[in-house]
């Protein structure tokens, strides 16, 4: 029923806000709360519940994972933290458990993290991309989650076509899934339980 936008750069800078629409009306943002701390390019993940945001920078990286209530408004809270601080990286869910995927520290990084959504904690290791990188999208089903494009390297600047996808209910590393129509940075994904699409 809503959607919602987590944190981010405004002209003055990061910010702590947290907004929200409601799907059914049309309308301007409108103010949820606040995240723990104001940072930029978190990676967030949802089921009908809870959103989790997870890493980011303040700037400088940060570990720590915010939840919120969705059908509730409020500030959000300490969720527990990723097993290694990271920005900008991605994140996907099932119903039951959030992954984070990729980011920088400092350099592009391999690592997926999990957690299970309905409960407080910090995240465990769940495998590795096929490829290190950042700024990438995501796309999932109930099952699955793919991952898609980034950047690969830092210089010269690579810009990515891997997609490899999980298994979100295993652990395990990622695997080839096919590529991208091009290599491409900052993408994102939408999708049902059958199809995902990537843009940038």
């Amino acid at each position: 029923t809503r959607g919602m936008i987590y944190s981010g750069v405004a002209p003055g800078g990061t910010v702590v806000d947290i907004r929200y629409v409601e799907f059914q009306h049309k309308g301007e943002l409108a103010d949820f709360g606040d995240a723990t701390a104001a940072k930029n390019i978190v990676g967030c993940a949802a089921n009908n519940t809870r959103l989790l945001a997870g890493g980011g920078a303040t700037p400088s990286n940060v570990n720590n994972i915010d939840y919120i209530t969705i059908g509730t408004l409020g500030n959000a809270a300490d969720f527990g933290d990723l097993t290694v601080a990271r920005k900008p990286l991605t994140g996907s869910s099932s119903n039951t458990r959030a992954v984070f995927a990729g980011g920088n520290n400092p350099d592009p990084t391999n690592v997926i993290d999990y957690v299970t959504i309905s409960t407080i904690g910090n995240a465990t290791d769940f495998g590795d991309l096929s490829v290190a990188r950042r700024n990438g999208g995501s796309a999932a089903s109930t099952t699955r989650a793919v991952f898609a494009g980034g950047r690969s390297s830092p210089s010269p600047a690579v810009d990515s076509n891997i997609m490899d996808y999980i298994t979100t209910a295993t652990t395990g590393n990622a695997t080839d899934f096919g590529d991208l129509t091009g290599g491409r940075i900052a993408n994102r994904g939408v999708s049902n339980t059958v199809r995902g699409c990537f843009m940038a």
